[in-house]
């Protein structure tokens, strides 16, 4: 049976697009006078509307999160493997809504469209959002849907910094918030891995100052160094080693500087499918998007007291070989959520893949996350 139309599948989807002419004022001070949001629903909306829930995605994700757009779609959603009938995400239970995030690169306003003011691709022009722009623009986006509240926002990564800041701007619009492999705010090491990324592109001669999409060009070197820098990040020593250990690509050393070991032949894969993909530009305001987060920073950096007015219960997730986001930063947020007396639930989970543990599968966190979206929607009648 093609994977498609498996039972547990939500099969062919299509994505769609909100316009939106209401200007939004945006925490670096401009305005984006008029924008759209392009994203994707999985499931049916029950009459009382209260089954919705708004899934975040992170930093190169988008509205695509399951499902397949053709019968000939060899590649399902970014998160097929947690959303759909069954599933943990279930879908005869939920009505499910992904976007493409402001600034994104798959159809919202960000800077591969054009501009209306200049009738030329935004480029570096697209201003810098903060997750705060964002869960702003989601809010109206939920209105828009004619949702009055979300049964549960859900995010990993910087999607679940989207939801603590969801949690905070709106403590009454969510009854669940699901944090997974998140943090509070991004540590040094973090900040500066996203500069060299940064400069990797900036340096770029095809970058052209950010205007390559004008000059019909690509930076494709810096950015393909830009996305191998990050998968290293995604994933652990262990992972590494047990997928290629030292394994020479072709079973002898070639004393060069091309690819001599199987790691090296897959980083410059990885490096090259992602520039067929993802836009420049849009990965240098991503990655300030997240350099940019801190919500405890307007508490005197008290992030019980910026957690404080927040009613939703959590559930935070950690993984034991993530360090990009350790399990450490999830207890930093535990421990705010308990000296703010909140309700919460946390469970560290035992994986070997790295950061990107939270996309996989793993049986332990896939019965863990299934019994705990079962208890919300057996609330839900």
């Amino acid at each position: 049976m093609p994977k498609l139309l498996a039972d547990d599948s939500v099969g062919i989807v299509e994505s769609q697009r909100a316009q939106f002419t209401k200007p939004l004022t945006l925490e670096c001070g401009k305005t984006l006078d008029a924008y759209d949001i392009v994203y994707e629903t999985y499931g049916e909306l029950n009459a009382s509307a209260s089954n919705a829930i708004l899934i975040c995605h992170a930093l190169t994700g988008d509205h695509h999160a399951a499902g397949y757009y053709s019968v000939d779609d060899k590649k399902a959603g970014w998160w097929d493997s947690a959303i759909g009938p069954g599933k943990p995400i279930d879908t005869n239970m939920f009505f499910v809504v992904c976007i493409n995030n402001l600034g994104g690169c798959r159809g919202s306003s960000g800077p591969n469209t054009i501009n209306p003011e200049t009738g030329k691709y935004w480029g570096p022009d697209f201003p810098i959002v903060t997750v705060r722009d964002w869960v702003k623009s989601q809010h109206r986006f939920m209105q828009w849907l004619e949702i009055n509240a979300w049964c549960a926002v859900i995010g990993g990564s910087l999607g679940g910094m989207q939801v603590l800041q969801w949690s905070i701007d709106y403590p009454d619009l969510l009854k669940h918030a699901v944090v997974i492999a998140a943090a509070p705010k991004l540590s040094a090491q973090n900040i500066a891995f996203n500069e060299v990324a940064r400069q990797s592109i900036m340096s770029d001669p095809d970058f052209c100052g950010g205007r390559y999409l004008e000059k019909n060009t690509v930076p494709r070197g810096g950015l393909m160094l830009a996305r191998m820098l990050g998968h290293i990040t995604y994933l652990s020593d262990d992972a590494m080693r047990d997928k290629f250990g030292r394994e020479l690509r072709e079973g002898k050393l070639n004393f060069g500087f091309d690819v001599d070991f199987q790691v090296e032949s897959y980083l410059r894969y990885q490096g090259r499918s992602f520039v067929d993909r993802f836009d420049a530009n849009t990965y240098l305001l991503m990655t300030k998007t997240l350099d940019y987060f801190d919500p405890a920073r307007e508490y005197n950096d008290d992030l019980a007291a910026a957690l404080k007015q927040t009613s939703a219960h959590f559930l935070v997730v950690s993984f034991t070989t993530d360090w990009r986001f350790a399990p450490e930063r999830s207890h930093e947020i535990v421990k705010a959520l308990l000296q703010a007396e909140k309700q919460l639930s946390y469970v560290e989970i035992e994986a070997k893949q790295g950061h990107d543990a939270f996309l996989i599968p793993i049986p332990h966190y896939m019965n863990i996350f299934s019994s705990h979206m079962k208890n919300i929607a057996a609330a839900l009648t």
